[in-house]
């Protein structure tokens, strides 16, 4: 077929408004079209690929001269001939050029290419986010910037490796921090699975990684489960020679079965002294995001060593909105530290007994020295556990054997202060069958 079938530009720059043609044929597909947009003439070549008749534009002449116009044609051409739309090549090029653009402009503004583990973990986060606590969630993504972004954060999602990610993981075990890795994967993996589901990678690579990983050894709170040693930690709290806000609270931390926020954190207005009843907050215990908002407060009822520590110190602090006041600032609750740094002065060491440790040595002792059904205690505690039935969660709220065991739990403990005698399991007589 016939090319370079137009003598010149000048030949293009001669032709007129009132021209009858439309075209001016270049041979081999390659035409300029006349007196089109707004009245420029328009290069188009026309190809035949897979059996279908395709037309490619080429641009506007005088912008695109005869010469570059048949140069175009003969990139497309070279194209066909090897099987591959020019119009497709196209495409594709204008999109890896937005690519480029786009990586630029995050670069710039110091963000994550798109697609990356750390986009896409960032989108992920933002999803999930609303259904976790605050400070869940916040340790959620510091966790995920000190210990994974830096290492395979930029990496497209889809060519993380299970070694590299495993290699990330070991270094977060070579600092000793077991827990922080494991917790580390199980963010990894539902970043990917989140990947997966946009379908940026076909499956998880940090699905068979888990058996991998060295297992954290369990840790819990030093507490005092012998019952003569509490009966001496209970003398010193009763007896502590520190300010009233700090010795009401040693009075009250091993009686009330709270984690220590809940118990610092405590608002008058919370408190029906007359009811013997405190009800706290959905959104300050320890739940998910939804419990926090939309939960039943938690039940907390009062023993009357309770009501009566709570009565001995509202003159002193009632006027306020916190119960614990701190002792320098009286707008604040007392400091997250007071307990524990009372026992330390009182002598016991923080590897015997902690202020959350109280919570196990009260699990403890109601089960085993006091015979309370554990599902009770476990109530009290603001423990969710699983139902006979398999269900997700026993709601179920035990208010009034709650009452009788907070009362009982509360009596021991003044029995141990006051130096009763301490029956152990094995001297205590046999259970009539």
């Amino acid at each position: 077929m016939a090319r370079d079938l137009i003598p010149g530009d000048a030949t293009i720059k001669a032709i007129r408004r009132g021209d009858t043609r439309r075209r001016l044929n270049d041979g081999e597909g390659l035409y300029l079209l006349l007196f089109v947009k707004g009245g420029a003439h328009a290069w188009r070549f026309d190809y035949t690929i897979d059996g279908r008749r395709k037309t490619l534009s080429l641009g506007t002449y005088p912008d695109t001269g005869l010469a570059l116009a048949r140069r175009k044609a003969n990139e497309a051409r070279k194209l066909v001939s090897s099987g591959t739309d020019p119009s497709q090549a196209r495409r594709a090029a204008k999109a890896q050029a937005l690519q480029r653009l786009e990586a630029e402009r995050l670069a710039v503004a110091g963000l994550p290419p798109a697609e990356s583990f750390e986009a896409v973990a960032r989108e992920w986060y933002a999803a999930r986010k609303d259904e976790w606590s605050e400070s869940y969630a916040s340790k959620v993504l510091a966790r995920l910037e000190a210990d994974v972004f830096p290492f395979i954060g930029r990496e497209p999602i889809g060519s993380v490796s299970p070694p590299a990610l495993l290699e990330l993981l070991r270094k977060i075990e070579a600092r000793g921090a077991i827990e922080t890795a494991h917790r580390a994967h199980e963010s990894c993996s539902q970043v990917f699975r989140y990947g997966v589901g946009k379908g940026l990678l076909p499956s998880d690579p940090a699905r068979d990684l888990k058996g991998l990983l060295r297992k954290p050894q369990a840790r819990h709170f030093p507490a005092i489960v012998k019952p003569e040693r509490l009966a001496e930690l209970l003398r010193a709290c009763h007896g502590y020679a520190g300010t009233p806000v700090v010795r009401a609270a040693l009075r009250l931390a091993p009686m009330l079965l709270l984690r220590p926020g809940e118990l610092r954190h405590a608002k008058w207005a919370e408190l029906d002294l007359a009811a013997a009843m405190w009800l706290i907050p959905a959104e300050r215990m320890k739940r998910e995001r939804a419990g926090k908002l939309h939960g039943a407060p938690h039940l907390v009822p009062l023993p009357h060593q309770a009501v009566q520590a709570f009565r001995e110190l509202q003159p002193l602090t009632g006027a306020g909105e916190w119960v614990f006041r701190g002792e320098r600032h009286h707008d604040r609750p007392m400091s997250e530290n007071t307990i524990n740094a009372a026992l330390r002065a009182m002598g016991f060491p923080a590897d015997e007994v902690t202020g959350h440790g109280f919570r196990a040595t009260a699990r403890t002792l109601l089960a085993e020295r006091l015979g309370v059904d554990e599902s009770v205690i476990e109530a009290q505690l603001a423990h969710s556990v699983r139902d006979s039935l398999g269900r997700a969660y026993n709601r179920t709220q035990f208010e009034a054997q709650r009452v009788t065991m907070m009362q009982t739990w509360a009596d021991y403990l003044d029995q141990l202060r006051k130096g009763a005698k301490v029956v152990r399991l094995e001297d205590r007589p046999p259970r009539e069958a």
